[in-house]
């Protein structure tokens, strides 16, 4: 077991908070912005307000998602790379409030030289203990 500690850089931190940005822009009615953002074969996993999970392919999501025209407010709670893997904590604030919001977990691969989603792992800001918005 090691006991010395390291202290991680994020060497891609742009690139990757830009590839998020394009996933928070796309609710803004443009679904290519989460074709450009998406691993084709992405998944969501996520728990709703009362702790019932959902699963879905996201490619299934995405004119739904852009047809509602929402503005919501991205809040970068932690961005970690190591090499050609990443991840995104994201406060995922809506601004009708707390009540329709959400915490969400972005797992990112390097793929051919591009940052892609691979998963998005979520939960209702209520389940979000110190991560859910204010």
């Amino acid at each position: 077991m090691p006991t010395e500690t390291t202290t991680a850089t994020t060497p891609d931190y742009d690139e990757i908070v830009r590839v998020v940005q394009l996933y928070l822009d796309g609710w803004k009615g443009d679904a290519e912005k989460f074709r450009e953002a998406f691993h084709e074969d992405a998944w969501i996993f996520f728990t709703d307000a009362d702790g019932r999970l959902h699963k879905s392919l996201l490619a299934d999501l995405f004119e739904r998602w852009a047809a509602t025209g929402s503005h919501l407010e991205g809040r970068f709670l932690s961005v970690t790379q190591a090499g050609d893997v990443a991840s995104v904590l994201l406060g995922f604030d809506a601004p009708a409030g707390p009540s329709a919001s959400w915490v969400d977990m972005h797992a990112l691969l390097r793929i051919n030289g591009v940052w892609k989603i691979t998963n998005k792992t979520a939960t209702h800001s209520s389940r979000a203990a110190w991560a859910k918005a204010s």
